[in-house]
């Protein structure tokens, strides 16, 4: 459903991603896991047809990003880590917005029921302007969900989220996995994507340094005290790459 095939992309002299090659499956949920400038934002990017690749290819569920960009976008949710909305309208109107954006008739009932699930049904005319940075990332999912997207693309989806906010996407994510979504989550929060992903790709300046099932990367791990297993297992791998 998302394939990556040998993917670079470089800015000047600067190569922030090298050679990536990696695919989620539908109901995969892969994290996409790196320190600060390893590469994960340019790569969503990418696949969200936002900058173009220097060399290699990004698909989503079968379309080119860059050849066929309006047949990917339409089977695809992408979610900033700072979501921008517009001031001036509502919470309702973003979402008549993004039905008319991606042609889905008849969407009352579905944003209605996307409303109740985020807990924005009193949200419901407030305007984007007057709304805290966590229902502004709720209302943004909401969008991306809208036209039930067959790939969802997250970055750092929990931000500004309160425990109920954030437990509630953490179930809205596990829903569209089990209903066939391929989806990426990019997160610094290991806990949360060792709880939540089946599958992790670990990258450190550009580079993969582990693909592969959550099972996989937490073969063997020797972990510290407070370190969650993922945690142990990616300060020892990225550990590995500087001194190899």
């Amino acid at each position: 459903m998302i394939k990556v095939k040998n993917f670079s992309k470089s800015y000047g002299d600067l190569e922030a991603v090298k050679d990536l090659s990696f695919g989620v499956g539908p109901g995969d949920i892969l994290g996409l896991v790196g320190s600060n400038g390893a590469g994960k934002s340019t790569t969503l990017r990418a696949l969200s047809g936002i900058i173009g690749p220097t060399s290699g290819s990004l698909a989503i569920a079968g379309f080119d990003i860059v050849n066929a960009p309006v047949q990917a976008k339409q089977r695809l949710g992408y979610i900033p880590d700072d979501p921008r909305l517009f001031d001036t309208l509502t919470v309702w109107e973003h979402l008549a917005f993004s039905a008319a954006a991606y042609d889905v008739g008849h969407f009352e009932d579905k944003a209605d029921a996307l409303l109740r699930s985020f807990d924005l049904t009193n949200k419901r005319d407030t305007l984007a302007h007057d709304l805290s940075r966590g229902m502004r990332q709720k209302v943004a999912i909401a969008c991306a969900f809208l036209h039930e997207p067959e790939a969802l693309l997250f970055d750092e989806p929990l931000t500004g989220l309160d425990p109920r906010g954030i437990r509630t996407i953490q179930q809205s994510i596990r829903e569209r996995a089990q209903g066939g979504a391929a989806i990426i989550i990019s997160s610094h929060m290991l806990s949360l994507v060792e709880n939540l992903c089946s599958h992790v790709l670990i990258l450190h300046l550009g580079e993969c340094r582990h693909f592969g099932t959550m099972s996989e990367a937490l073969l063997d791990v020797d972990r510290k005290r407070g370190d969650s297993a993922l945690e142990a297992a990616f300060f020892a791998i990225t550990r590995d790459a500087q001194t190899g």
